[in-house]
């Protein structure tokens, strides 16, 4: 899922690191070699 909005919070389903989007610059999150998964 790409990143498309300020605020936006990724989860790592391997690891449970989370993100939080502060500059939308597109592209895909990814850790542990797998996609970030949107939260809220």
């Amino acid at each position: 899922m790409a990143v498309s909005a300020v605020g936006e919070k990724y989860r790592c389903n391997i690891c449970g690191n989370e993100v939080e989007v502060l500059t939308v610059g597109g592209g895909v999150l990814v850790c542990c070699g797998e996609d970030m998964e949107l939260f809220e």
